[in-house]
């Protein structure tokens, strides 16, 4: 598995990915959820977004998952994180959150801050179980989320 910074060649790759990774929660929430329709190209050329290959297999070459982050106050913002459904279950939304705990480790930040949909129940049970404690809940920009802080 290499994360790396992503490029313009990745911007198709990430935008792939986040349609299939973020497709099953649009009948859930009636709408597409915000991480879906990101302006990626910004997000790209600003430095803020890192993406995961795979080596061997099916997915080679392909973008596998992404991860959006950056510095905010005290901490490190998760902004975003997808992985492909048919990459899913392999350990790489997990190495790209603790990739981007390492970044704000090395950045001398307190935390790693991040927040889901309400309706994204998989994620609510999946960040706890990595350490993320849940902080808030509230409506933010037409969206229920919940809001989650993991100490450093």
């Amino acid at each position: 598995m290499n994360i790396r910074k992503a490029a313009r060649p990745d911007l198709d790759g990430v935008r792939d990915c986040a349609r299939q990774a973020y497709a099953l929660y649009v009948p859930r929430m009636g709408k597409e959820p915000a991480p879906m329709v990101a302006d990626f190209a910004a997000q790209i050329r600003a430095g803020k977004l890192h993406v995961v290959e795979l080596e061997g297999g099916e997915l080679e070459g392909r973008v596998a998952g992404f991860v959006v982050f950056y510095p905010r106050g005290d901490h490190l913002h998760v902004e975003n994180v997808a992985v492909l459904p048919d990459a899913q279950g392999k350990g790489i939304g997990k190495a790209l959150l603790a990739f981007a705990e390492d970044e704000a480790r090395r950045l001398g930040l307190a935390a790693v801050e991040l927040y889901t949909n309400v309706k994204m129940t998989e994620n609510q049970a999946f960040y706890p179980a990595l350490g993320y404690l849940e902080t808030d809940r509230r409506e933010e920009d037409g969206f229920s989320r919940v809001f989650y802080r993991k100490p450093l």
